[in-house]
């Protein structure tokens, strides 16, 4: 039996036997304010349901052929073939409806169904603000939830138009793709959709708040939304929004030479999403954390306009030119990534000019973490059915293929990139691709081979070394220089050899002056092979630093020569410019998470060079990795005196910023996830109650809530101090902050509830379980925490089987024993492994968090001899 699986020879095969014309679907949601009516829906429901009706026209290419059509639903009352009634007991199975025996041309089917809301942020999720006491409705489609609301045939290549008529409750708006209409009472009956695909349709509904625009060009103007709920609404700050969108519309649009392809564009930020965002076309769902009820670094501001672009871009690459299959998605998430954050580097006017450095710093070390676990595999994965893609949103994807597709930019250059893009958009425009359609485009447009080029960075897995190969005179003059690169052995588990790939670089010379690093020369060269020599830097002075894959151009991990190692471990905070940092700084991480420097030597770096850090991104990188490098790859016995080393150090950082600044907010939020010592958490105590200041250091609503959950967590506020501040804030954010610091209290009870509310219950919404897994998981409580282990296994299997997919991996990844760091858990991985038999994807989830215990013994044995 399928269950909810497609396999991706399935796919192919009704692909060949049905071209799809159009749906109409009609919903009716209005008793969605109370719940729907009732019913016992399926995994992730809320327990209502709504009727959908769907009628689909599609052309059969062979008489007599048999096919099915997907939906996920409690009931199904009609199903109406070509006129003739079938019986739902007998068609209707697993998540099919079986269509047996259709005629060759134009086939009609309907299909009447109870649908289930759900709490779990897929297919039509449903959520109740505790502000006003308001329903809000949105859905979340990708990969293969459409299913979940209307009969589809549920594959990205079968396009067609889309119409919803939607009736909802009195006074409420609903949003689709198409322009929103005039109600007719409360019923919405919405223009058909241009064609495309199942998984980026949309509908939200309820009694949102909205801001409206347009972005005018050439006597085209294209309105603009932008929505959230009510109890929102005094924090959204659409001028921003509106303004980073505009920039994207200008700047897409000239590099794509193809205009916005849709007839509106709206940016909805809706609860409890799973997601970043998701780019449904015209549509886009945000999560709503991104309208900033307190005071964020710009930073924050940096993400989430990176994340509007991103799928402002799917728009044209997603959308308008869709995937044929999973096996592309990297091309999709990793184009809309690198063009997002290009045109934030290059548009004209953009506040954030630097965002390679973001990119370097994080993205980047993403990929570099993702590519050595053991499920690491290539850019282009092999997709064989759903359950496979649905684990595939990973660093391989997004950020590994974004820095390929950097590199390739480039290996082919930037204007030929884009020209390309532009024949390619035209070529292709509403209808499925593969990569050898981007790929011929672009070799039109370069004259570059790129088959080779695909074929060792697309279809391999792992990361290459480069290294620097210098030798100089006694009068410090290079007499011979050359680029070794390496591959080195996959690890164990994965598949596939390491192979040796072409890189385009930059070679960046610095010398010290007046106290700066500042670059002095920059050669651009291709490497190729396990040597390649670098003859322009010989016969030259050997300068202070010299830096491999200087400007980020190419994707691998780069280690410095002895004498470059030791004047950017003196100076690196001394670079002028931020992306060098950021490469230097991404280095030391990762010589960190590979044993090469110890964690207590990691810490020394970073406290010598971060107070001289200006990008705030680069500082707050900087603090989430020393916070986990002391928490995981620290030896045991000596964690303590670095945790306490860093909280002094964060502590005085603190004093010393500038009142009001980001760097004040960094250190503020890095000093309160670590206070330990009784005169520290006082001072939290404080400011929480007022009692203690610090100049120009606001404690708003955000930042009370990250002071109390240290407070729980250390024993220092208990029940009664986080129902206070739940009263204070009493909306769906208060109560995701207090259900953590509830779960993060340091008492047997307080995890026993926290464990039993996730696994042991199902009622939770996919936000509030998230909440209750962060706050259970404390780094100080490792023997509270270590009954779990056994617990943990016994339930895991079971919740993977009983959970819809997003529920289930939030559990297994978020309470995997990360923290018992010892050859004990990996014994008890590895006998859960050999003797559950877990599917391919509960499996892969298993072994990366297993991975991650074996880095860290590995490190906690290199900081112990160091």
């Amino acid at each position: 039996m399928p269950g909810t699986n497609l396999t991706r020879d399935e796919a192919q095969e009704r692909a060949r036997l049905l071209t799809v014309d159009a749906y109409e679907i009609d919903l009716d949601l209005s008793a969605a304010q109370e719940g729907g009516a009732p019913g016992s829906a399926e995994d992730g429901s809320t327990g209502g349901t709504y009727r959908s009706v769907t009628t689909v026209r599609f052309d059969v290419a062979e008489a007599g052929a048999d096919s099915f059509i997907d939906l996920v639903a409690p009931a199904v009352h009609e199903v109406l073939l070509n006129g003739e009634a079938l019986d739902p007991g007998e068609v209707f199975k697993d998540s099919r409806i079986a269509l047996a025996g259709l005629r060759a041309g134009r086939n009609d089917l309907t299909v009447v169904a109870d649908c289930a809301y759900t709490n779990t942020g897929e297919g039509l999720h449903r959520f109740v603000d505790p502000v006003d006491q308001q329903a809000y409705l949105y859905t979340q489609f990708e990969v293969p939830d459409a299913r979940r609301v209307f009969a589809s045939f549920e594959q990205p290549d079968l396009k067609a138009t889309f119409q919803f008529t939607v009736k909802a409750p009195e006074g409420w708006t609903v949003i689709s793709n198409s322009p929103t209409p005039e109600p007719s009472g409360n019923v919405w009956r919405f223009e058909p959709t241009p064609r495309i695909s199942t998984y980026i349709t949309a509908l939200i509904v309820g009694p949102y708040h909205s801001v409206h625009s347009s972005y005018e060009k050439d006597g085209r103007t294209v309105p603009l939304g932008i929505y959230c709920r009510p109890s929102l609404a005094e924090h959204l700050d659409a001028d921003e929004i509106f303004a980073v969108t505009r920039q994207g519309f200008e700047w897409f649009q000239e590099k794509f030479d193809y205009d916005y392809p849709f007839a509106k564009y709206d940016q909805l930020f809706v609860p409890e999403f799973n997601a970043g965002a998701m780019e449904n076309a015209g549509a886009v769902t945000i999560r709503d954390q991104y309208v900033f009820r307190s005071k964020v670094t710009d930073a924050a501001y940096e993400v989430r306009a990176e994340t509007i672009l991103h799928e402002l871009a799917h728009m044209w690459f997603g959308d308008l030119v869709t995937m044929e299959w999973w096996n592309d998605l990297w091309l999709n998430e990793s184009f809309a990534t690198y063009t997002s954050i290009a045109c934030q580097a290059y548009a004209p006017g953009s506040k954030w000019p630097h965002s390679w450095t973001t990119f370097a710093n994080s993205m980047k070390t993403w990929a570099y973490r993702q590519d050595q676990l053991p499920s690491t595999h290539p850019i282009m994965a092999e997709i064989n059915d759903l359950d496979d893609v649905l684990v595939n949103f990973d660093g391989i994807t997004y950020a590994k293929g974004a820095s390929v597709l950097k590199q390739l930019v480039a290996y082919v250059g930037m204007d030929e990139f884009f020209q390309g893009v532009q024949a390619y958009f035209k070529a292709h425009a509403y209808g499925n691709t593969r990569l050898s359609d981007l790929l011929g485009a672009l070799e039109e447009t370069s004259g570059r081979d790129l088959k080779t080029w695909s074929k060792k960075w697309l279809e391999t897995a792992g990361i290459n070394i480069l290294r620097p190969e210098i030798e100089v005179d006694g009068a410090g003059v290079i007499t011979s220089f050359a680029v070794k690169q390496e591959a080195p052995a996959l690890p164990a588990g994965a598949k596939g050899e390491p192979v040796l790939r072409p890189h385009r670089i930059a070679v960046g010379a610095y010398e010290l002056q007046d106290g700066k690093l500042v670059r002095t020369e920059r050669i651009e060269l291709d490497v190729d092979g396990a040597l390649t020599p670098v003859p322009q830097l010989v016969g030259k002075q050997r300068p202070a630093v010299l830096l491999l894959n200087d400007d980020d151009l190419s994707y691998a991990k780069v280690r410095l020569d002895e004498e470059s190692l030791k004047a950017v471990t003196e100076h690196l905070g001394d670079f002028t410019e931020s992306l060098p940092r950021a490469l230097s700084w991404a280095s030391a991480w990762d010589m960190t998470r590979d044993a090469e420097l110890p964690a207590r030597d990691y810490l020394s770096l970073v406290l010598s060079g971060i107070g001289k850090e200006s990008d705030i991104g680069v500082v707050q990188s900087l603090h989430r990795q020393v916070k986990l490098a002391l928490d995981l790859y620290a030896a045991p016995e000596w964690r303590e005196t670095g945790l306490a080393t860093w909280t002094a150090a964060a502590l005085e950082q603190l004093r010393a910023a500038e009142p009001g600044s980001d760097h004040q907010l960094a250190w503020a939020r890095a000093f309160a996830a670590s206070a330990r010592t009784d005169a520290q958490l006082d001072l939290l105590q404080g400011l929480l109650d007022g009692t203690e200041e610090i100049s120009g250091l606001a404690v708003d609503t955000e930042l009370r809530w990250a002071l109390l959950q240290r407070l729980a967590a250390t024993g220092r506020a208990d029940e009664k101090a986080i129902a206070a501040e739940l009263d204070r804030d009493k909306t769906s954010a208060g109560e995701r902050h207090a259900a953590t610091a509830r779960a993060a209290r340091p008492t047997a009870e307080a995890k026993a509830e926290a464990w039993a509310s996730v696994v042991e219950s199902d009622k939770l919404p996919n936000s509030l379980q998230e909440a209750v897994i962060g706050g259970f998981v404390q780094p100080d409580q490792r023997e509270l925490l270590a009954p779990y282990t056994a617990k943990y296994f016994a339930a895991v299997k079971d919740i993977w089987n009983s959970r819809s997919h997003e529920m289930a991996q939030q559990i297994v990844v978020g309470h995997y024993p990360a923290l018992q760091v010892s050859q004990e858990t990996l014994d008890t991985t590895d006998a859960w492994l050999a003797s559950a038999e877990p599917s391919p994807a509960l499996r892969r989830l298993m072994t990366e968090s297993r991975a991650g215990i074996e880095r860290a013994l590995k490190a906690q044995r290199a900081d112990a001899a160091g």
